[in-house]
């Protein structure tokens, strides 16, 4: 939001309200407006939302900040697209079961009205999010896509997020954006089998997005609440629909919950790290516990089980148990059984031997280590070398305890990880 961001200068309670706005409203305006342009049409959606952006921001200093401020934006938003299709309605093809209403004078008001309703707004956010995650775009692409035209990320914070340069986000969505050209994607909700199969890709995608908001990789932030707020409202947009309301949907839901609600007790006042046994349950969000366990029973009204059913089960008995001691770490051992068989990776190996370490002791946690298939993989991983530090010092063999957790310090660049690193060593 380079534009936006330009107009430092303004009164803030203006300038505020716009960045506010930007992040809540643009990606229903550029969904919106997608859907009357066509997807390959997605560069003048966003177009018109900025020239959106720029008008408030340039008349709302001197006539006050409306009263319905979103609404505003919609009007002046469709008063542009108006303008465009009649300046430019033989010369520019539109979206094609709307191309012959849009260009004639008789209908164009009328259809642009129809499709600013806010039902057709929740629809448009549905199929922007099915048309970012497309099969046909590389994973790295449909979350850069998603972010940018759904969440109103720029492409700095994009970069900042995932650990890259702004040219080298801006790569891929100019990539992806010939592919949109080169492969006519269609801008809509798939139907019948091709819903089940495009759901998967639009669940990792949010998944990975709840991920990087809820442990980030940015060295500054341990958690990014915008990532992570952007892939709950996503998550429950496809779960208010009917035709998308699967229970994996609703498990992905009910694992974001859980974890979400222990937001506020995972850093300290003085932006420490604070690990589960240390955390205040008493700061637990309840309301997202409530809901994660609605969608938790929601997600079981189906005949299958997805690894978001079984890793919702295990953020469950975490939020569940009313002191760390309480923990139903034999529950949560067999839950990681059958997570390792749905979806094997090292990372969840590890996982599963810090649970053995809770419950059998750390010689056991750690031969469980020593017993995981691919922990080569985890060579730079620096949780590995933390998990092995602990469980050393645990065991009192503090050389051991030292090296790893001198490993885990260099492979990783957050301050506030290698905070928590330095306490631990300090013990040994």
């Amino acid at each position: 939001m380079n534009d936006v961001a330009a107009h430092n200068k303004l009164p803030p309670s203006v300038h505020d309200t716009v960045n506010h706005l930007f992040r809540h409203e643009s990606g229903k305006m550029v969904s919106l407006l997608t859907r009357i342009f066509g997807f390959h049409n997605l560069q003048l959606a966003e177009d018109v939302v900025q020239e959106t952006l720029l008008k408030a921001l340039t008349i709302w200093p001197f006539s006050g900040i409306p009263h319905n401020p979103s609404g505003w934006l919609f009007q002046t938003a469709k008063n542009l697209a108006l303008d465009k299709i009649r300046r430019e309605r033989f010369t520019v093809h539109y979206a094609d079961d709307l191309s012959l209403l849009l260009k004639s004078e008789w209908s164009v008001v009328s259809t642009l009205n129809d499709l600013f309703l806010g039902n057709e707004i929740q629809d448009d956010q549905l199929r922007m999010m099915f048309t970012c995650c497309h099969p046909a775009f590389p994973i790295e692409s449909q979350v850069a896509l998603t972010l940018k035209t759904l969440c109103g990320f720029s492409i700095g914070e994009i970069a900042k997020a995932f650990l890259t340069n702004e040219p080298a986000i801006n790569k891929r969505l100019y990539r992806a954006k010939q592919e949109i050209r080169s492969k006519k994607v269609r801008f809509e909700i798939p139907i019948g089998v091709e819903i089940h199969q495009r759901i998967t890709g639009v669940l990792s995608v949010l998944y990975l997005m709840f991920n990087e908001g809820y442990a980030s990789s940015n060295a500054e932030r341990l958690i990014r609440e915008d990532l992570v707020a952007e892939a709950m409202r996503l998550a429950r947009l496809l779960a208010e629909h009917p035709e998308c309301r699967r229970p994996e949907v609703c498990a992905l839901l009910a694992l974001m919950s859980f974890h979400a609600s222990r937001f506020v007790s995972r850093i300290d006042d003085h932006g420490h790290i604070l690990l589960l046994e240390e955390q205040d349950r008493t700061l637990w969000d309840e309301e997202l516990i409530r809901q994660g366990h609605y969608y938790l029973e929601e997600s079981a009204h189906g005949d299958y089980l997805t690894s978001y059913h079984v890793e919702a089960a295990i953020a469950y008995y975490y939020v569940e148990a009313k002191t760390f001691e309480e923990t139903r770490w034999d529950e949560i051992l067999k839950l990681y059984d059958q997570l390792q068989t749905l979806s094997p990776s090292p990372v969840i190996a590890l996982n599963r031997a810090v649970v053995i370490a809770q419950l059998h002791g750390p010689q056991q946690g750690l031969e469980a280590i020593g017993q995981i298939s691919g922990v080569e993989l985890l060579a730079n991983y620096y949780i590995l070398y933390a998990t092995l530090g602990d469980l050393h010092r645990r065991m009192q063999a503090y050389e051991k305890a030292e090296i790893n957790l001198q490993k885990a310090m260099a492979l990783t660049d957050s301050p506030i990880e290698k905070d928590l690193l330095m306490k631990k060593l300090h013990t040994v």
